[in-house]
């Protein structure tokens, strides 16, 4: 890929970014990390971000710009919780309720540095996170008005939730994803995509979801990647069996733990398999009852929450990553476990889909919940029955992770994209993968 004449000066903005949290906060933070290698780079963060990133390194005033807008977000938060019951569900009302929050932080951004993007003092500025399309920047129109192109993205959201699991939906206590396209009515939300010098997005839920008015700025990156110095372990044993299933994610009802329980039973009874959950969540209790009445006891274990940094060394030790989330917007867990060289088995839905191919993995298509648990079935009862796939897969998942994935290769497309919004070269060739 063409990388950009000279080193851009770019004015990041990451709300979310932390080296020591993980999922969006962690996100936020390898891909702005990453993006030092290839422009000069200044971040502005929250300040809950600000003692993890001194850890890791950087100088606050040189590298990076910590605002306190905490008062407003933890009060949003709190109040989200008590909405949300306090069980890691109901995430579309935890993001409605950080919309105000994220508004006074731009606020607070564009003061800080409003007078620097009007004396030019950066090339550009790009919107890491939030990640969530549903919120808007008022920054966009400002760098617009200032002459500073306005890139945003990755953007990842609106995967509907799919048919036959409104049992999930409920459970999930995501009453706002009814009604979750009001968020087009917020203030900025035209704007933000008309402003905007280029649109990054994730997934083609996204994509689909964006006015055909932006069809001509859209970009495809998925948002997660992969750090070769985070992740060293590697699978080195030959699959035999019985096979060692893995699975890793909250304990929560859309991830779908009871599926894989009920698809891998048959194999986990007969000894073909074992099976070990990683993860807590509200919904370990009646996982462990499950296992009780499936009679798999001695073959599935609940191995409870596993800290990020040793996840690796846990699943190198297993040969299949089985994972029937039916909402996933980005998987990022799924490219850890491909990078270990785990072979993933997910449902075609969502991020995960879109992160495995025919030689790298099974990507099971989507339908009701019996449908599911049917093709997962299937696809586990194949590969025990060939385990020798299983390595042909795993070195293929591996090469992929390392072609495609890593956060040194995402940096490189986005420096293709600053270069094209600042007319140094066409537009960049990152359009959604073939079959999506």
């Amino acid at each position: 890929m063409k990388q950009p004449a000279g080193r851009h000066r770019v004015l990041v903005i990451a709300e979310a970014a932390n080296p020591e949290w993980v999922s969006v906060p962690l996100v936020g933070w390898q891909l702005a990390a990453a993006l030092r290698e290839v422009a000069d780079v200044h971040v502005v963060t929250q300040v809950r971000n600000r003692a993890a990133i001194e850890r890791a390194g950087w100088r606050e005033g040189k590298d990076f710009t910590a605002l306190d807008t905490e008062q407003l977000a933890r009060g949003l938060y709190r109040l989200s919780e008590r909405m949300r019951g306090g069980e890691g569900k109901g995430w579309t009302t935890l993001a409605a309720l950080n919309t105000p929050a994220y508004y006074y932080f731009e606020h607070r951004v564009w003061k800080q540095f409003g007078s620097a993007l009007a004396a030019r003092e950066f090339d550009l500025v790009h919107r890491v996170t939030p990640l969530s399309p549903t919120t808007p920047s008022s920054i966009a129109a400002r760098c617009r008005r200032a002459g500073v192109p306005f890139v945003i993205g990755p953007l990842n959201g609106g995967t509907p939730w799919p048919p036959g699991f409104e049992y999930a939906r409920r459970r999930e206590r995501e009453w706002l994803s009814y009604v979750r396209a009001v968020y087009k009515l917020l203030p900025g939300y035209r704007g933000t995509r008309a402003n905007a010098s280029a649109i990054v997005v994730a997934s083609r839920a996204t994509w689909d979801d964006m006015p055909v008015s932006c069809a001509g700025k859209l970009l495809y990156v998925p948002e997660n990647g992969i750090d070769p110095a985070r992740f060293t372990a590697r699978r080195t044993h030959r699959a035999a069996r019985p096979i060692r299933l893995a699975f890793v994610g909250r304990l929560v009802p859309y991830k779908g733990a009871d599926m894989l329980l009920e698809a891998a039973a048959p194999l986990l009874r007969a000894g073909a398999a074992t099976l070990e959950i990683l993860g807590d969540g509200p919904e370990r209790a009646a996982l462990e009852r499950q296992i009780a009445e499936l009679g798999i006891a001695s073959s599935a274990r609940l191995a409870g929450w596993i800290e990020h940094r040793e996840l690796q060394h846990h699943l190198a030790q297993a040969d299949v990553f089985a994972f029937p989330s039916i909402r996933e917007f980005g998987g990022g867990v799924v490219l850890e476990a491909m990078a270990v060289g785990l072979v993933p088995v997910v449902v075609d839905y969502g991020g995960p889909g879109e992160l495995v191919t025919r030689d790298s993995g099974v990507a099971v298509p989507i339908g009701s919940r019996s449908q599911v648990i049917e093709r997962m079935r299937d696809a586990l009862t194949e590969l025990a029955a060939r385990p020798e796939r299983i390595d042909a897969l795993s070195a293929r998942a591996i090469e992929r992770v390392e072609r495609e994935f890593t956060w040194a290769r995402k940096a490189e497309q986005m420096a293709a994209v600053y270069d094209w919004v600042l007319g140094k070269c066409g537009k960049p060739e990152l359009a959604l993968p073939a079959g999506h």
